[in-house]
């Protein structure tokens, strides 16, 4: 359950790092969230991969739902398009990495009935 948390928090902080670049095209003060945005995304990265999480699980959900939050929230919050055609893409996008889930589960499964 920690890995998920904290891959979660390291979501919701490359959202907020991306999110922030638009805001600091008006405001430069923005610019500090930005980088604090993104060191604590990848710090919070790396503790989910010494929790256990493999690479391809962590950074295929950590990347498909950045791209995701990121394009639905910039709809909400700077009235940029959100399409029929973009919404199926993210859907594609996170499907993607619900196959990859779903094979890294059966490797594991795998691995541990040869052992």
């Amino acid at each position: 359950m920690k890995k998920w948390i904290l891959l979660a928090c390291a979501i919701v902080s490359e959202v907020s790092a991306t999110l922030s670049l638009k805001a600091a095209l008006d405001h430069p003060v923005w610019y500090v969230v930005v980088a604090i945005g993104y060191v604590a995304s990848f710090i919070f990265l790396s503790f989910v991969l010494r929790e256990g999480l493999a690479l391809g699980v962590a950074y295929g959900i950590w990347g498909a739902l950045g791209v995701a939050l990121t394009a639905i929230l910039s709809s909400v919050f700077f009235g940029e398009p959100l399409t029929l055609v973009m919404t199926f893409g993210l859907l594609l996008i996170i499907g993607g990495v619900l196959c990859v889930e779903i094979g890294s589960q059966k490797a594991k499964e795998k691995k541990e009935v040869a052992v």
